[in-house]
């Protein structure tokens, strides 16, 4: 795979490719319709705060690669843009729907479990079960023409491995120190151990004992003397 995205131009085309699917009648999106789509609060990690400027500079660069078309309608002086990802109608290769769905999720979201995904993509397509998303992505790794998605390694503490897209070269992943596991005792510091608590107890009962004399002692004194 020859294609390489910045940051913003992978939010410029999962953005187009989200409204192609979520709300086709929408699609294609003018300039002020992309920004507002890259921008969005949801649905998006990180959040971006991009201008009109910065998102027509990566659409400019984009069109100039052929992996965005501009199209002004009939009647309209508007200009509107399509993603030409490997779904343009002049190429040879296609995304699936479930596969473009999952492209599209990665290239906003960043890495995310199979659960994830599937959690998400309800607006964009159906996913049956997790199988499913699993199996759109072993083919998004498999396909001649990638890989599109790689396997992160398993972080500590989860369940499922989270995938990330490789349209923007490859994945860092950055390294997790191990935990560290407490030192187990050694025979003599258990022995130390059960010593001290013996001591504890010996010195709660001496304690006790005094107590008991001391009161006997004053009770003595006080007969003593009403004698």
């Amino acid at each position: 795979m020859n294609i390489e995205l910045s940051a913003i131009e992978a939010r410029v085309i999962g953005s187009l490719m989200e409204k192609s699917l979520a709300t086709p009648e929408q699609y294609p999106l003018s300039l002020n319709a992309l920004v507002a789509a890259c921008n969005q609060k949801s649905s998006r990690d990180p959040v971006m705060d991009l201008d009109e400027a910065t998102v027509q500079n990566a659409v400019d660069a984009l069109k100039k690669r052929y992996l965005i078309r501009e199209k002004t309608g009939y009647g309209s002086r508007v200009s509107k843009y399509h993603y030409r990802l490997y779904n343009d109608e002049i190429g040879d290769f296609r995304f699936d729907t479930q596969e473009l769905a999952l492209v599209c999720l990665l290239l906003l979201r960043g890495p995310q479990t199979p659960g994830e995904l599937r959690s998400r993509a309800g607006r964009l397509c159906d996913f049956e079960d997790v199988a499913q998303v699993e199996a759109a992505l072993e083919r998004l790794m498999t396909y001649e023409q990638g890989p599109f998605v790689a396997r992160l390694p398993r972080e500590p503490g989860r369940r499922e491995a989270r995938y990330a897209h490789l349209f923007s070269g490859d994945v860092v992943v950055p390294e997790t120190p191990e935990p560290r596991q407490p030192l187990a005792a050694a025979p003599e510091d258990a022995r130390l151990s059960a010593m001290e608590e013996r001591l504890g107890a010996l010195e709660a009962e001496l304690a006790e004992l005094r107590a008991m004399l001391a009161g006997r002692d004053s009770s003595d004194r006080v007969t003593n003397t009403i004698s």
